[in-house]
């Protein structure tokens, strides 16, 4: 039926509803990316998973998100129930074998998996700035802070050290304003009461160290499956905005550190984007060309990139163009701009002249979807209308001890658990501010401490008066100079930022 090049979707069925062949992925084109949508209940997430699970089997590494919790369920071995083996009859998979696959569990918060961080500074000024809702003027503040840290050599790690540079900002905005253009301790008290916020939302979880190895979400297993990491996201998805900023900088990590290999037999790993659509939501123009930018040159990289969402016009028409696997599930259209999806979903697949596709569309039954894969040469294949292979695995969730279960048995177990705070940002500027307030106490004291007595016309160089009348600095102010001038010399260097604004590593 199908070969170790490709991954069985499901059969299409002929106009009669009969069987007529199957539907496959090619390995080769996993790279081309894809998109997966459809209304609530349609099967999307089972679309989902049998494709980690195809993937998994072909030794590709897999990451996805879990946003209601059914998706760990690819962790156990499935179940032999009456609909499931209907289906697999249907479309005439022989033999239809259960299997669980090796995952990998991550949480933000360090719940329900592994921790998953980022430092300030891999996060980017771009990043951080649409996770922060700022406005233009305090994006312009934000990109300034990372150009002191990179100049200054102040390592951005964690929620602290960017509180603590916006605080020195404050106190030097006058200079800095002559250098890098108006920077006002309004914009920079704005930012700090959203750092305040963000923070209370639990995103101080997030940022800090042990950072994430992008390796470990590209583990093979002994027997050469690819190992699957699912992101816990039901508490996630109350924040969506860090839900949407986390996965656009993991994609962006994948895009600055993975090396160019062109068209390889199979991909090196599969990024799963589910709920799409936050990741575009009144995201400024920059962001969108950017991601339309990652998306277009990744492939190159060996990552597929797999979009899920309800609605194809939650997807920009430029990255949308990027996606040439299509798994489309049934839509809705009800109103206005529901019809117009159905319209635009229709018009994105290769015309099948047995059926129409606009119609087709609203009337899909759960489990069942029109597909589109690329066949050879990169040619999308003509739509089918599909009726969807049942999974390996477990549907639904699995339980609280068989999660702690896989967590304590993970290749990462113990590696994120304890946080490590090494001397950054926070650390270092507390230690200059001490430094500077040493040296003038020290100046203040040996200039209250000297002669009572005085000669005409030198009283300020011999004793206590309030006038210098040479020209030479105090000791206070060599010492506040002499710190200026380390910052500057000791470990700054400018740092090569990617195309997302966050660090490009190994540059």
């Amino acid at each position: 039926m199908v070969d170790e090049t490709s991954i069985f979707i499901g059969a299409s069925r002929k106009p009669d509803d009969s069987y007529q062949r199957a539907e496959e992925l090619l390995l080769r084109y996993g790279n081309r990316h894809g998109l997966v949508t459809g209304a609530t209940g349609t099967g999307k997430t089972v679309s989902l998973q049998i494709l980690a699970e195809g993937f998994s089997n072909a030794g590709v590494p897999v990451f996805c998100a879990d946003i209601k919790g059914d998706l760990s369920g690819i962790s156990m071995m499935g179940e032999a129930k009456d609909f499931l083996v209907k289906r697999a009859e249907q479309v005439k998979l022989d033999p239809y074998q259960f299997q669980e696959f090796p995952v990998i569990f991550w949480d933000l918060f360090g719940e329900q998996g592994h921790p998953i961080r980022a430092t300030i500074s891999e996060m980017g000024p771009l990043l951080l700035s649409r996770l922060m809702n700022l406005t233009e003027a305090q994006e312009g503040v934000m990109n300034i802070a990372f150009r002191i840290a990179d100049e200054e050599g102040l390592l951005l790690l964690d929620l602290k050290d960017l509180q603590a540079l916006l605080a020195n900002i404050a106190e030097r905005a006058d200079e800095l304003s002559a250098r890098y253009g108006n920077v006002t301790k309004p914009s920079v008290g704005a930012i700090q009461r959203t750092l305040l916020v963000l923070e209370q939302q639990g995103a101080a979880n997030f940022f800090g160290e042990p950072a994430l190895r992008i390796a470990d979400i590209m583990r093979t297993t002994r027997d050469g499956r690819g190992a699957i990491s699912v992101l816990a996201a039901d508490k996630l998805m109350m924040n969506p905005r860090l839900y949407a900023t986390f996965l656009l900088w993991l994609m962006s990590e994948l895009f600055e550190e993975l090396p160019e290999v062109g068209d390889l037999d199979q991909p090196k790993l599969v990024f799963f984007f589910d709920e799409a659509h936050l990741l575009f939501e009144d995201a400024p123009k920059v962001l969108i060309d950017r991601v339309e930018q990652v998306v277009r040159l990744i492939r190159s990289k060996g990552v597929g990139v797999y979009f899920v969402t309800q609605n194809p016009l939650d997807i920009p028409e430029k990255v949308l163009a990027q996606l040439g696997n299509r798994v489309q599930h049934a839509l809705r259209a009800y109103t206005p701009r529901e019809q117009q999806a159905v319209r635009t979903a229709a018009e994105t697949f290769r015309p099948n002249p047995d059926f129409d596709c606009a119609t087709a569309i609203t009337q899909l039954a759960t489990g069942e979807a029109l597909v589109s894969m690329l066949e050879d040469k990169g040619v999308p294949a003509m739509v089918q209308r599909t009726l969807i292979r049942p999974p390996s695995s477990r549907l639904g969730p699995i339980t609280p001890d068989e999660r702690r279960k896989i967590i304590a048995e993970s290749p990462v177990a113990g590696q994120y658990d304890q946080v490590v705070d090494r001397e950054s940002a926070f650390e270092m500027l507390q230690k200059k501010t001490k430094e500077a307030q040493d040296a003038e106490a020290q100046a203040q004291q040996q200039n209250s401490g000297g002669s009572r007595w005085t000669i005409p016309g030198f009283d300020d160089v011999l004793g206590t008066g309030n006038r210098r009348s040479s020209n030479r600095q105090t000791v206070a102010e060599a010492a506040i100079k002499s710190v200026v001038r380390s910052v500057g010399s000791s470990v700054g260097r400018a740092i090569v930022r990617g195309i997302l604004g966050s660090l490009a590593k190994g540059r």
